[in-house]
């Protein structure tokens, strides 16, 4: 029987400093997986020469292809990847944090238990304010939306494309990745954490900032008053 094809996304985000290094590194661990793959660069909302990049990297690995939009958000890269996917096992990570032989740690975990949704608990941020912000927004999903999990936000996400709820995630933004464990939670997908150190980033700067956090807090809250409003 025919491995199935991998999916992988990574939204690109001003990420000229690194991109041309990091994604041949990516496609070099990836040949060393038994399954076939395909990796779509989205480039999106990007002031630097990114797409050019991205672009040369298709025209060089077969396996790459490029979505352009000029729209940013987080949330709306990912949706754009998994829409142009066309592989049974879905992927989509931090291509910015995200180092080659964890990426192809967690999609081993995937091709092992095929039912079952992985995702990475990263163990380590760069900064105790970036630890800080993390574990209380991380509380304040648990406590809203009843996840059994941790790092709620913790890419990569691998899951098989029969759980298609998660084809229907709705979010531009960041919100994004508690819309993806709320779904798990209310559809009964199963769910393993692989825990990651996690280190700097590969390159360019976080734009997250208190502003963005405080966003992302508040954005919780909302996310809990349109469940309520809307069960299903």
């Amino acid at each position: 029987m025919k491995a199935p094809l991998i999916s992988i996304v990574l939204p690109i985000h001003n990420q000229a400093d690194h991109v041309g290094s990091i994604v041949p590194e990516y496609e070099e661990a990836l040949a060393r997986i038994p399954n076939p793959h395909e990796m779509i660069l989205v480039v999106n909302g990007c002031r630097d020469n990114s797409l050019e990049i991205c672009q040369a990297l298709a025209e060089q690995h077969a396996a790459i292809r490029v979505v352009h939009n000029e729209q940013g958000g987080w949330g709306l890269a990912v949706k754009l990847g998994l829409a142009a996917a066309q592989g049974e096992l879905l992927c989509y990570t931090n291509s910015a944090r995200t180092r080659p032989q964890d990426l192809t740690l967690l999609l081993l975990y995937a091709i092992a238990f095929p039912n079952v949704v992985i995702k990475a608990n990263r163990k380590i941020r760069d900064r105790w304010h970036r630890r800080l912000g993390s574990l209380l927004y991380n509380l304040e999903c648990r406590a809203l939306f009843d996840l059994p999990h941790w790092d709620i936000n913790g890419t990569p996400k691998v899951f098989p494309r029969k759980f298609d709820r998660l084809l229907g995630l709705t979010r531009d933004d960041d919100l994004i990745d508690a819309e993806f464990n709320i779904i798990c939670r209310r559809e009964g997908y199963p769910m393993v954490e692989v825990p990651i150190f996690s280190y700097l980033r590969h390159g360019g700067e976080s734009i997250t900032t208190y502003r963005s956090a405080l966003r992302l807090y508040w954005g919780a809250f909302q996310l809990r008053r349109g469940l309520r409003r809307d069960p299903a």
